[in-house]
């Protein structure tokens, strides 16, 4: 200051005002030095700066690039705006206090931090843009800005309450954004003091913590051209007020829990251009939209929206995105959707859609996306997408499509996913394959397509994954797949394909997954697959392959291999001749073994000579004498074990261990396994009891080598006092016994079928399954989970006392489940049905990450044959589905019911059955009764829940489930589904397996 006032005095005395105006030049100078000083400045913006400088008294904040000043001189806006400057703290103070005269301060899009408390000094500031920083702490009273017209604190880190309150200071303000400051303390109420801001223009509040209904007030704003409320927590329904608004050109009140439908008269907003309202719970119809002639973009999805799509939407000449996947919808897309202007996507997957896809959505050659998977489409593929060359995702599997592909349909050169699977599509697969430069993905599972894979798929040098199952196809695997070198699955499974297995499929380097079963091939297994260092899953079962098994394969970590029903000869390679690969070589009789075990016949010895006759026949008669010494014995040995069982019955378990006799029992293996069975059976005592199901007793076994493993006992029929130990129930009647052997028996089956060909991190490993000789006993040996069952974490004393769940950890459980459960109805061959989800039977790991566990009940989907077995119950109560009590049919959207109320207990904390509930009601009816307003969808959440951000997760998360507890079946979501709105509940935190949602557009 004493340098500014020397330079002062040192000016040439043309009077008094022009020594004034250069009082006040230099100080606003130094101002906006001491601001650029604050600053870190990226090479990219020096050059914006560089006239910022004090080189000598001529200087004038005028000439400073981003600054604009009065005819007076004076400074009255900056505007230093997406250059990527940093701070750690602005000088507002400084600014504010400098620059009497400052009506506009624009900072957007920097990296600037700190706080903003001096802010409130620029009391003639007209516009204040913040937005896309870093600020941080409590926005203060702005209520000293009453000449304010536009303020916009948008993309901060704000944290505490907005000053709603200092809003009616402020008559003149048309710009209002607030938004995407997830930190604000949650509002439970509208801030009505936004309805008095009639000169609004643009109000942007979406992930602003905002809760409670839309207010009627919102009519007030009828200058209002952009309305954006996405991710908040608003309930109820759009308030018919919102009609008022037809200066509307973009509504976004998406990703709220919204429900009703479009309000009557919604069509009023002819000016409307962009609407979204997408993840809420809308219901009725889409009939309001009808008459939105100038919608640009429309996203409705994951709603309960019900009836068609409106024809008239077919004839919207600005509409070029059109998102509705997940809803309810039915009849026909109007046929000149898309055809008028530059149309980029449609995604309607996930409907009850009908009739044929409209042909000319790519009119104009800018498709890039056309989702209309999992509907009831039928007819052609439109030959005008053949030439659709922008297309890069072309989705319609799971519809009842038919006819031949376009031919060009194969070259489209920018797709990278092609999926026609679960169709009835015929003809060839296209040797314009080759061109298709960016395929990565091409599904064309279950269809009626015939003739050869062409060689030129060798030139699609990005494909990865290859599904080409459950077809017609024959001719030859051409040798140049060999060439796709990031491929890392191939099914050609379920085909007619002849010939040999190219040798060329060991160059493919990325191969993890090789399905080649039920086809023609024939030759040998060429050695050449065993180099692979990827490859994971091989099967070539069903077909006519001959020679030996490549020894080459003992150097693969397989977790899946089946070389059965093929003409296989020879030894099979002692690595792979294991208990775990047991069923892996049935229908090769002349395969054997040279180490033994029992799936295989033993290898015979070369022939020796006379010499080796003569000690085999020395060594038989050595045997048979010592096998009659040995009858004698095992005789005697025998009576003596038989008394001892017997008292040992009489008296009780003894020692406690369940069996009191050690017979011959059947391993069959399923992992590679560092123990046996008798270590197993040793284990099963009464003190080792863990938990009791109705499909078995647990155990908790540990193995000799320290190793810990959960065993579950399933008694069968026939099993006798010696053998095991029955039930209390079972002693007083033979005829429950009888029955209840028969149950678990096929409880054991299903449960071994289902678990031993399911690989995944979300479902119970299945290790081994022991049967005792007479078939009286069973063991399922699993994987132990350290951190027992949710069901006890959430609601048993033993998880109350080590402190119960945070909601972190809730809602990785739940994500983690409905993963598993995504994968069993749809990442297996056929749909598995768990039919008795429930918390007690999510498994938790040590790290609390959860295992889907008791497939007891389960049962492969066969739509030919109804699950429909009169008298045995699937499931347990709390968690069955509605339409059981009157179907008895168990469906994959009953499993979404059951997983509906284990997430309401993730996030009530309470059990699925209470007293206090009332009579024949569960939780889904608690809860179903306190949905009609904000402060009671707060009060159903677990009180351990306390941090905002995880309540708003939680809400999110309780919507789901709403909807997965649907008493209509039709109208519960996938769990394919469940997955991605309960991924897109985490929205504003890290979470490492989170996406965001903001595209919009399912993969």
């Amino acid at each position: 200051m004493r340098n500014q006032r020397e330079q002062a005095s040192q000016l040439p005395r043309d009077g008094a005002a022009t020594e004034t105006r250069a009082l006040h030049g230099v100080s606003e100078v130094a101002a906006l030095l001491a601001f650029k000083n604050s600053l870190t400045i990226p090479p990219g913006a020096a050059d914006f700066f560089a006239k910022w400088d004090a080189a000598g008294v001529a200087s004038s904040p005028c000439n400073f690039t981003g600054v604009t000043c009065n005819s007076s001189g004076s400074v009255t806006a900056i505007r230093v705006e997406v250059l990527g400057v940093a701070a750690a703290s602005v000088p507002f103070d400084v600014l504010c206090g400098s620059l009497p005269a400052l009506a506009t301060l624009s900072l957007p899009s920097n990296a600037l931090a700190g706080g903003i408390d001096g802010v409130g000094g620029c009391t003639g500031l007209e516009e204040l843009n913040l937005a896309f920083n870093s600020f941080s702490g409590v926005v203060p009273d702005l209520s000293p800005l009453t000449k304010l017209q536009k303020l916009n604190v948008s993309q901060n880190s704000f944290t505490g309450g907005f000053p709603w309150d200092a809003l009616p200071s402020m008559p003149d303000l048309t710009v209002l954004a607030a938004g995407d400051n997830g930190f604000f303390t949650q509002t439970d109420t509208f801030p009505a003091e936004i309805t008095k801001l009639t000169n609004l223009t643009v109000l942007y509040l979406s992930a602003a913590n905002i809760g409670g209904v839309i207010p009627p007030g919102i009519g007030n704003l009828v200058k209002l051209s952009n309305l954006q409320l996405s991710d908040n927590r608003l309930t109820g329904e759009i308030p018919p007020e919102i009609t008022k608004l037809t200066n509307l050109l973009q509504l976004e009140l998406y990703n709220n829990s919204l429900r009703g439908d479009l309000p009557t008269g919604f069509g009023k907003l002819a000016k409307l251009q962009l609407f979204d309202a997408s993840m809420n719970m809308l219901t009725g119809t889409l009939s309001e939209l009808r008459s939105l002639t100038q919608l640009i973009s429309l996203q409705l999805f994951y709603n309960n929206l019900t009836g068609e799509v409106p024809p008239e939407l077919g004839d919207f000449k600005e509409l070029v995105n059109l998102s509705l996947y997940s809803n309810n919808l039915t009849g026909e897309l109007p046929q000149n959707l898309g055809s008028w202007a530059e149309f980029n996507f449609i995604d309607v997957s996930t409907n009850a859609l009908s009739g044929t896809i409209p042909p000319y959505m790519c009119k104009r050659g800018t498709m890039t996306k056309l989702l209309v998977l999992e509907n009831n489409f039928s007819g052609q593929i439109p030959a005008t997408y053949a030439t659709c060359t922008t297309l890069q995702r072309f989705r319609v599997s799971k519809n009842s499509m038919s006819g031949d592909v376009p031919e060009g349909l194969w070259a489209l050169p920018n797709a990278d996913i092609i999926d026609l699977e679960g169709n009835h599509f015929t003809g060839g697969i296209g040797d314009g394959i080759g061109k298709a430069g960016s395929l990565n993905s091409l599904y064309l599972a279950r269809n009626r397509f015939s003739g050869a894979i062409p060689p030129s798929i060798g030139n699609a040098s990005n494909l990865e994954i290859l599904d080409i199952s459950s077809n017609e196809l024959s001719g030859e695997i051409p040798a140049s797949m060999g060439s796709l070198a990031n491929l890392g699955s191939v099914n050609i499974a379920g085909n007619g394909i002849s010939g040999e297995i190219p040798v060329s499929l060991g160059m493919c380097s990325s191969l993890n997954t090789v399905n080649f079963a039920g086809n023609k091939l024939a030759g040998t297994i060429p050695s050449e697959l065993g180099s692979l260092p990827r490859l994971n899953s091989l099967d070539v079962s069903g077909n006519d392959l001959s020679g030996a098994v490549p020894a080459s394969l003992a150097g693969l970590k397989l977790s899946y291999l089946n070389l059965s029903d093929n003409r296989l000869v020879g030894p099979v390679p002692e690595p792979l001749a294991i208990p775990a690969y047991g069923e892996s070589f049935h229908g090769n009789p002349r395969l054997c073994a040279t180490n033994g075990v029992d799936f295989l016949r033993r290898c015979s010895p070369e022939a020796g000579g006379h010499s080796a006759s003569t000690a085999r026949t020395i060594v038989t008669c050595l045997l048979a004498g010592l096998a009659v010494v040995f009858a004698a014995l095992g005789a005697a040995m025998y009576i003596t074990k038989r008394r001892r069982a017997e008292a040992e019955a009489t008296v009780g378990r003894g020692s406690g261990k369940l069996f009191a006799k050690k017979g011959s029992w059947d391993l069959k293996s399923f992992r590679v396994l560092a123990f046996d069975e008798h270590e197993v059976i040793d284990g099963v005592r009464d003190e080792n009891l863990i938990g009791s199901g109705g499909s078995g007793d647990v155990y908790r076994v540990k193995l000799g080598s320290g190793a810990v493993v959960a065993v579950k006992h399933i008694t069968r029929a026939g099993a006798s006092a010696a053998s095991t130990a029955p039930s209390a129930a079972m002693l007083r009647s033979p005829s429950v016994a009888r029955r209840t052997a028969s149950v678990r028996c096929r409880e054991f089956d299903s449960e071994v079928g289902t678990l031993s060909s399911i690989r995944h991190v979300n479902v119970v490993k299945l290790l081994c399954s022991i049967t005792s000789e007479d078939g009286a006993a069973s063991l399922l040996v699993y994987e132990h989970l350290p951190n027992g069952s949710l069901y006890e974490r959430l609601h048993g004393a033993e998880g109350c006392k080590l402190g119960g769940l945070g909601w972190p950890e809730r809602y990785d459980i739940a994500v983690g489940s409905a993963r598993g459960l995504e994968y069993l109805h749809h990442g297996c061959d056929r749909p598995i049905l768990h039919r008795d989800v429930k918390s007690s039977n999510i498994l938790l790991d040590e790290t609390f990450k959860p295992r889907i566990a008791d497939f007891g009940l389960a049962k492969i989907l066969n739509s030919a044959t109804p699950d429909s077995t009169p008298g045995v119950v699937a499931g347990t109560l709390g968690y069955m589905a509605p339409e059981y009590a009157y179907t008895w049919k168990v469906t994959e959207k009953s499993d979404v019911f059951s997983f509906g109320v284990v997430l309401l207990e993730l996030v009530t904390g309470r059990t699925a059955i209470m007293a206090e509930y009332g009579q024949s009601r569960d939780i889904v009816d608690w809860v179903a009764r306190r949905l009609d307003s904000r402060d009671k969808v707060i009060a159903l959440l677990d009180a351990k829940i306390g941090e905002e951000w995880a309540k708003e997760e939680a809400v999110r998360v309780l919507r789901v489930a709403v909807l997965c507890t649907s008493r209509t079946p039709s109208m519960r979501p996938s769990m394919r589904t469940v997955v991605q709105m309960l991924e897109a509940a985490a929205i504003g935190r890290e979470f490492g397996h989170v996406a965001s949602v903001k595209g919009k557009v399912i993969p």
